[in-house]
């Protein structure tokens, strides 16, 4: 005689609880890249430091779009993300932009005028980690809000403030030697942590929708745009950076 009990069904636990961590995979990429710039600079290799923030960017746009395309956003990966933002967008491009533009010149010149320029230098570099911080808790305060404007962020957000680091340094490659332009390149770290604790508005592309269908002119666009990053790097990633920000 033939049970009657129901037959169960196998359980999809186990894929959900893959799906959920999906995005935290590509936010530990964030974070393994950050500590890749952060080895690459102490070694004095700025180029392939200025290149691991780059692909760090790339896994912090891509675990956002997959959590938001598999409806898998989490408490735990908001918190993960913005904890490997710090690393790979705070900490690792401040140490970049002080060894980078700093540190050569008090090599080179250890004059007096050398020696404030090193102190405010310090000062500086952590500006731009502490605003970074301040603007990541901005923004998950204000993403928690349901009538928050998804088209826009309020302030520059931390990729794109380590972003214009980090193309400078990939375009220029060698590192600075002249005070004048040690002077000029903190201003350029200063206006970029004042930009991500302002109240300007930046596009977040987050209402972009990649499976409408574009039209051959938009794809012919997209391909030059892909072409012109892979071929000329340097130039390319700092126009789209310094636009940007």
């Amino acid at each position: 005689m033939e049970s009657a009990e129901p037959k169960v069904k196998p359980a999809r636990h186990g894929l959900s609880r893959g799906i959920y961590l999906l995005p935290s995979l590509f936010t530990a990429g964030t974070l393994v890249c950050g500590y890749v710039a952060l080895l690459s600079t102490l070694r004095g290799d700025f180029d392939y430091a200025a290149r691991a923030i780059g692909y760090a960017i790339v896994f912090d746009a891509l675990d956002g779009r997959i959590a938001r395309l598999t409806n898998s956003s989490s408490d735990f990966g908001r918190e993960f993300d913005s904890l490997a933002d710090v690393i790979g967008f705070g900490v690792a491009p401040a140490f970049l932009a002080f060894a980078w533009g700093i540190r050569p010149v008090e090599e080179i010149a250890g004059t007096q005028l050398v020696q404030h320029l090193r102190e405010a230098g310090w000062v500086i570099s952590f500006a731009f980690v502490i605003c970074g911080a301040a603007r990541l808790a901005r923004f998950n305060i204000q993403s928690a809000r349901p009538a928050e404007d998804r088209r826009y962020f309020v302030g520059l957000p931390i990729p794109g403030g380590a972003a214009v680091i980090a193309a400078v340094v990939h375009w220029a490659k060698y590192p600075i030697n002249d005070w004048i332009y040690g002077v000029i390149w903190m201003i350029v770290v200063g206006l970029v942590a004042f930009f991500m604790v302002s109240r300007m508005r930046y596009p977040t592309f987050k209402t972009v929708d990649l499976r409408r269908r574009r039209s051959y002119m938009g794809i012919i666009l997209i391909g030059i745009a892909v072409y012109a990053i892979w071929a000329y790097s340097e130039y390319a990633l700092l126009v789209v950076a310094v636009v940007y920000a």
